[in-house]
């Protein structure tokens, strides 16, 4: 259960922590404090949904298929290869978060934004859906990789609207980013490894 509860926080860490527009109006918000606490509380639930369907329902499908769930392992691999060698080139040239103060302090419309910044991005879907569901159908505890996947995403939401003040003047500098993304690039990596060995098969 632990296994599973930690690969589901290390696999998911590493997915949502990244240079974006969702990291980059939810810690706008953040600075602002213009609802954060909806904003980082929306786009946690939002990634909590996902995952649920991605892993019980989306993976769960795939499991009955030895050829999808080949197809998922390898092309699993691939895309996360592909992500680690993108951190990579990123942590070569430093990269920079910055807030956006194009909205006004309305609830509704800062909660508009929050859904589409989250739900109109493909990568999301690819992430959750698709990652997190196959790797976490292939987990000795299911259930415990949803919860760990989501728990680092609610972490990582609050986390940030709670420490803008803190982290705004420090994420502008590429050496922080650098440290971050060289963070992601290594999780990443890993996953791919033990995606790859079978070691969740």
């Amino acid at each position: 259960m632990w296994w599973s509860f930690f690969n589901g926080a290390g696999v998911g860490a590493g997915l949502i922590i990244a240079i974006g527009a969702q990291n980059a109006f939810v810690l706008g918000q953040g600075l602002k404090r213009e609802h954060q606490w909806w904003v980082a509380g929306l786009c946690a639930l939002c990634d909590g949904v996902l995952i649920i369907a991605g892993v019980l329902g989306l993976g769960a499908l795939m499991q009955q298929s030895s050829l999808l769930m080949s197809i998922a392992r390898w092309g699993g691999v691939a895309f996360l290869l592909w992500q680690a060698l993108k951190a990579l080139g990123r942590m070569r040239t430093g990269g920079q978060l910055t807030a956006s103060n194009a909205l006004k302090a309305n609830l509704g419309k800062v909660l508009a934004a929050t859904l589409a910044v989250t739900l109109l991005n493909p990568q999301v879907y690819l992430d959750t859906l698709v990652m997190l569901g196959a790797i976490g159908a292939q987990q000795p505890s299911p259930q415990s990789f949803i919860v760990g996947a989501s728990l680092a995403s609610f972490g990582w939401f609050f986390g940030l609207v709670t420490c803008a003040g803190w982290l705004a003047p420090r994420l502008t500098s590429p050496r922080a980013w650098q440290v971050i993304e060289a963070f992601i690039a290594t999780i990443l990596l890993w996953v791919a490894w033990q995606l790859g060995s079978g070691a969740w098969l």
